[in-house]
């Protein structure tokens, strides 16, 4: 089958403290990776969003997982546009940065250019043991709010591909504007063009900030679905935890409706990835599962 499930991030707070997946014996990060591939054949590394990570590190998750396990990786938060802490930047750089700039996030176009390309190689090197390996899936580039469709910025995501030479992207958009009436058709023929996976999203739907139900497949390589939960009285607390934000369960019947359409992503990109998102004690791990089976049923 052309479709892999997984969650978001092994390393779950919300998802350890349940005591409902890993078994007791399991205490650490590489034991728990170890395990979690005993389950699932996809994982979304979010601390890559946070820090840009040791390639020793990376080595590490390529030895504790079998050959056929993936891996998709959330870019750094620096070239996403979102405010960026300088004591997550390699020592190094950050010694280097303007002294204005040591203590306060910092945003990309902030950066020194020399400092930001040097950034951009370190990003790139960290994943490569992944690439090498065959291991790693997709980089996902997922934009705030504040990113707005424009030329310009659709000048950036070019950019960040071409960055990314020799690596799989994909996209997605915190925006709704990117997919409304007036935008949609462009959004979507920008990244079928430059053969970038458009990353569908379910959310809880009518809020200002919720992106529309697109699941077009733009990449003749892969398609991504990721499932943030549908609860509707978190979506908009500002600055609260993923595990209050994203806390929700689907029923079968929900995530029923996404079986047809992932069937249909397969159909177009032969690859699709579905994680879950929706981190509260083990409502990923067993949404996924449920997931799996409904797509497995649907074979039958």
């Amino acid at each position: 089958m052309g479709v892999l499930c997984g969650i978001a991030g092994w390393v779950d707070k919300s998802l350890i403290d349940s005591k409902l997946f890993y078994p007791l014996h399991v205490k650490t990060s590489g034991e728990r990776l170890h395990f979690y591939a005993t389950q699932f054949s996809l994982v979304e590394v979010d601390s890559t969003y946070y820090g840009i990570p040791k390639p020793e590190s990376v080595e590490t998750w390529v030895a504790q997982t079998p050959q056929a396990f993936t891996f998709d990786v959330k870019s750094f938060s620096l070239f996403t546009n979102h405010p960026t802490k300088p004591l997550s930047m390699p020592p190094d750089i950050r010694e280097e940065l303007p002294a204005n700039l040591r203590d306060k996030n910092i945003y990309v176009e902030q950066m020194p250019d020399e400092l930001l390309d040097e950034a951009w190689e370190r990003f790139r090197s960290a994943l490569e043991p992944l690439r090498a390996s065959g291991k790693l899936g997709a980089v996902f580039f997922q934009f705030p709010p504040w990113f707005l469709p424009s030329s310009r910025s659709l000048a950036y995501v070019e950019q960040c591909q071409e960055r990314m030479f020799g690596f799989q992207v994909a996209v997605e958009f915190r925006r709704p504007e990117w997919l409304d009436g007036r935008h949609r058709d462009g959004t979507l023929a920008f990244l079928r063009t430059r053969d970038i996976p458009y990353v569908a999203v379910d959310v809880p739907e009518g809020h200002r900030t919720s992106m529309p139900a697109v699941f077009d497949v733009t990449s003749a390589k892969l398609a991504v679905v990721r499932f943030h939960g549908r609860n509707h009285e978190t979506w908009d607390l500002k600055g609260v935890p993923p595990n209050v934000r994203f806390r929700y369960e689907y029923t079968d019947e929900e995530l029923y409706e996404w079986v047809p359409r992932i069937k249909e992503m397969e159909r177009s990109a032969g690859r699709v990835h579905a994680l879950m998102n929706n981190n509260y004690s083990n409502y990923s791990v067993k949404n996924a599962q449920q997931l799996e089976k409904l797509l497995e049923a649907w074979h039958k």
